[in-house]
């Protein structure tokens, strides 16, 4: 992103490389007059019911955030107010993996996803665009203890394990979000991609740490709703910028549930309006649920069941031991006990060891990168990381010497100690060189004609969680799908018709040339009998100014004849007519 650094946002500023990758430039004028008019329509029309249900003051979260209801925000304007209250934002495209997502969150830091829905997607879209992430997010994210649990959410779900099958429905999901949004899709293509996200979400088998992250995450910062089961209000991004979810969403056939450590055995459909939603009193509560879900994390639980989960995962993950050495590499192996206690763990491919999560010198991922393996466990009974030299040396350990280690969990070294590597008090390393690493079964671990053995020392696995300890330094570069959003290209008449919501912008912002309304509804009538949103636009001018009567009322005639039989349509001009004759102050000085 070539205006990265013109961004005087510290939060943005302090965004590590691996999320970096994903921010896009936001090209602001690549939108069209239509994109304009839709991003109106759609505030005016929130604004006109938000005000009753919304829980946070909507205009007074807009203004905060730096959105008003006139222009798609632009995103300098918007980090230079989210910056006051400790926030920032950045333009992605489209869906990017939740475990990046929930990085940023962790940074304070809003992803925006640069698009924006298409008119005939007005009402809901299952693509992430402008309008769901800054007008769904950014009004609420003013609300210091909403925006704590939103932060607090993203450093527990950066940590959570994933499965290889959480790429494929994520994979599922971004490619059906860009083919409803691109222009002129096959119906049949759009049908194909619905079917495999069918068949991948059916198949997924026991849901992951970031599966049921996923689904708390869904049912409080998407479709949250907050207060009590008979009276709540919306607090979720996803119905705060749907214009038909958040007026269904409010009747009885969508039941109310209290929100508790439950809801994580609700899955959701980003395709169909939700036939539940989840009350909560106040937002101490959604951190008193999380850190519930928190409690049987891998990174907080470590042991045997969490390093099958980073084997499951398929992609890098840090397993941390008792001595506070961490390991990061993809794990692919690992040796049990009777109990089923830990008594080896193995990574394959590039590995590196970090402390308190800074790289260790000289054991970076170019150093391990054939992977790295190590026991678990304690050395005759004894925890070997707190041993003093002195305490070694009694079981003839000590740099310089051969030594023989015999684990409790049947790993037997023999080898050359060169170095003992030690971090506050405790033995974390021991090298090795003509080092042989045996099971009890006579596999053999490691042997002398490899080079230099590396045995991490600990007791026990007492964390792992997803990506690496040190991730500046492992220079991670997360998965980036292939499939890009597409970009339209106009025809002709659509150009002319981008030309026509322009000039009744400039006729409405400046209050001049209204004579032009005739020849542009005109135009509409006879070229343009599809669109419904510019007649609208010219209804509003006729209607607030009192130009033509007769004009306004052939306008209204239209309208209401199109709304009679384009059923697709009748609700968008019944609601748009509604705001016109109640209107919204173009000015957003009003406070809820």
């Amino acid at each position: 992103m070539s205006d990265f650094n013109d961004f005087n946002n510290p939060r943005v500023a302090k965004l590590p490389k691996h999320l970096r990758q994903f921010i896009v430039e936001q090209h602001y004028e690549k939108y069209t007059p239509i994109d304009q008019a839709v991003w109106r329509y759609v505030m005016r029309q929130n604004y006109s019911y938000l005000k009753q249900v919304a829980y946070y003051p909507y205009i007074k979260g807009l203004q905060r955030a730096g959105l008003s209801i006139e222009h798609i925000p632009n995103l300098q304007t918007m980090n230079d107010n989210l910056g006051k209250i400790g926030w920032g934002a950045v333009t992605v495209d489209g869906f990017i993996p939740p475990a990046a997502f929930m990085e940023y969150q962790a940074y304070r830091v809003l992803v925006i996803a640069a698009d924006i829905r298409q008119i005939n997607h007005i009402e809901y879209t299952p693509a992430p665009d402008i309008i769901h992430e800054s007008a769904g997010h950014a009004p609420i994210i003013a609300d210091t203890d909403y925006n704590n649990y939103l932060s607090y959410f993203g450093s527990i779900g950066a940590k959570a394990m994933f499965s290889s099958k959480d790429f494929e429905l994520y994979e599922a999901i971004r490619n059906l979000s860009i083919l409803k949004e691109s222009a002129n899709t096959p119906e049949q293509e759009i049908a194909k991609a619905e079917k495999h996200l069918q068949v991948v979400a059916e198949n997924m088998g026991e849901p992951s740490e970031m599966a049921l992250l996923g689904r708390l995450h869904w049912w409080t910062v998407e479709y949250g709703l907050i207060g009590t089961l008979e009276n709540p209000k919306i607090y979720g991004a996803g119905l705060l910028s749907s214009i038909g979810e958040s007026s269904s969403c409010m009747k009885e056939e969508v039941k109310k549930i209290w929100y508790n450590i439950d809801t994580i055995n609700y899955s959701y459909d980003i395709t169909k309006p939700q036939p539940q939603l989840f009350v909560t009193e106040n937002f101490q509560n959604l951190i008193d649920v999380l850190e519930q879900f928190a409690d049987t994390m891998a990174f907080r639980r470590g042991g045997t069941e969490s390093i099958v989960k980073a084997i499951e995962c398929k992609n890098p993950a840090t397993a941390v031991y008792s001595s506070g050495l961490q390991v990061t590499g993809i794990f692919t192996d690992m040796g049990l006990n009777a109990a089923d206690e830990l008594t080896f763990i193995k990574t394959t491919g590039p590995s590196a060891l970090a402390i308190d999560s800074l790289q260790l010198e000289g054991h970076g991922k170019f150093y391990h990168k054939d992977g790295f393996s190590s026991p678990v466990g304690r050395l005759n009974g004894l925890v070997l990381e707190d041993l003093s030299l002195s305490e070694l040396a009694e079981q003839g350990i000590a740099e310089g010497s051969r030594a023989e280690l015999n684990f409790d969990g049947g790993i037997h070294l023999n080898g050359l100690l060169k170095k003992i590597v030690q971090h506050n008090d405790k033995n974390i390393l021991m090298v090795f060189e003509d080092c042989t690493v045996k099971e009890s079964n006579g596999n053999v671990l490691f042997q002398p004609e490899w080079g230099t053995y590396d045995m991490a020392i600990g007791e026990k696995i007492v964390s792992v969680f997803n990506g690496a300890a040190d991730k500046d330094a492992y220079e991670e570069i997360t998965h980036i799908s292939d499939k890009v959003t597409h970009k339209i290209t106009y025809d002709e008449k659509t150009q002319q018709l981008h030309e026509i919501y322009k000039e009744i912008r400039s006729i409405r912002e400046n209050k001049r040339n209204y004579e032009r309304v005739i020849a542009l509804f005109e135009a509409l009538r006879t070229e343009h009998r599809y669109d419904w949103l510019a007649s609208l636009e010219i209804l509003e001018i006729l209607y607030h100014k009192n130009l033509d009567p007769e004009l306004e009322k052939e306008v209204r005639i239209y309208l209401e004849l199109k709304a009679a039989n384009e059923p697709d349509h009748h609700k968008l001009i019944t609601d748009g007519l509604h705001v016109i004759e109640n209107p919204v102050s173009q000015l957003i000085t009003e406070e809820d």
